[in-house]
């Protein structure tokens, strides 16, 4: 007999079974870390392993929803902190807490999106690349826009760097969130990128008299 659910091509477009699934992956991983089994998510689900598989067409395509599904989110929040209409210091610093805040609700899923997922799949480390760079290119395209570097090619070499310093600072701060707050680790951030940084490079990201307005 032949269901929905062993054909496998119903189900792919069934958005309310996908989210559900999906779902199921985020409790594993929540409940198991980041080394929690596809076997595992099945079980959680109420299938087997190939059927889950055959939802997502394989392991891949559900490490790329899994992707989808949360940085996605995570994005959105990032834009919105940074594209308020407070001063420089204000938004870099919601931002910054925005980001923080997200992976440390739940540390397993970043580390399995960010780690074994993007180190085991190639597509899916495409798809995590292509998100940091879509922001560190937002990034770079506000202080241009904002005049707080003088050309296009520093305001990109400028975007990248911090993008990647906020996601490494992050990364160790999820290991050390029990001994660090994470107001701690937004001052250090913040400090470094508005006054450090452009100090030593003879910039002002954050024009006189900001240094004080959070908003």
């Amino acid at each position: 007999m032949v269901t929905r659910e062993t054909t496998g091509r119903g189900t792919r477009r069934d958005p309310d079974r996908r989210r559900a699934l999906l779902e199921a992956a985020d409790r594993v991983i929540q409940r198991e870390g980041p080394e929690a089994s596809m076997a595992a998510i099945a079980a959680e689900a109420g299938i087997s392993k190939p059927i889950l598989y055959r939802h997502f067409g394989d392991k891949s395509g559900l490490y790329r929803a899994l992707a989808e599904r949360h940085t996605r989110k995570l994005i959105e929040g990032i834009r919105e902190e940074f594209s308020r209409s407070d001063s420089v210091r204000a938004r870099t610093r919601s931002t910054i807490d925005t980001y923080l805040a997200v992976i440390s609700k739940n540390p397993a899923l970043y580390r399995f999106l960010m780690h074994r997922a993007s180190a085991e799949d190639p597509s899916t480390h495409s798809a995590m690349s292509t998100m940091i760079r879509e922001v560190s290119r937002e990034l770079a395209e506000v202080m241009i826009a904002e005049g707080r570097l003088p050309d296009r090619a520093r305001a990109y070499v400028w975007g990248h760097a911090v993008v990647g310093m906020v996601q490494t600072a992050g990364d160790w701060w999820l290991d050390h969130a029990d001994e660090v707050p994470r107001e701690t680790v937004v001052d250090g951030l913040v400090e470094l990128i508005l006054d450090g940084l452009p100090a030593a490079a003879g910039y002002d990201l954050a024009p006189e008299g900001s240094s004080h307005d959070d908003g």
